[in-house]
């Protein structure tokens, strides 16, 4: 198992950007499946973007052409951009990490290692 912990979110204005990092423990981060999912308050765990080991990204409808994932192997990071930051883009984001997805890259069971979280806000 890789331990993660999140950095990065705060509160910003409608039309804002932000980054989220994401740092990982462990020598074979690059062997790693990454995610973002996000919860908002009374809701459940919402699939935000993938970026597979291979390279693929996937991201959320809600998401797209907004977020951009990346990460830098060298560095045992995952990044989350966000741009044009909506009020419903309000959550609690969650970095999630997994060599082996058992079902679906959307869904959060797929998904063996978990972040702590990083609480972000948009402001209208």
């Amino acid at each position: 198992q890789v331990q993660l912990v999140e950095s990065g979110g705060g509160l910003v204005q409608v039309g804002g950007s932000l980054r989220l990092s994401c740092a990982a423990s462990g020598r074979t981060f690059g062997t790693y499946n990454m995610a973002w999912f996000r919860q908002a308050p009374g809701k459940e765990r919402e699939f935000v973007a993938a970026l597979m080991w291979t390279g693929n990204t996937y991201y959320g409808d809600s998401v797209k052409g907004r977020f951009t994932i990346s990460r830098d192997n060298a560095k045992n990071t995952a990044s989350l951009q966000m741009n044009s930051l909506k009020p419903e883009d309000t959550a609690v984001y969650y970095c999630a990490a997994s060599r082996t997805l058992s079902s679906n890259y959307s869904q959060p069971n797929s998904w063996s290692s978990w972040g702590q979280g990083t609480q972000v806000t948009v402001s209208s």
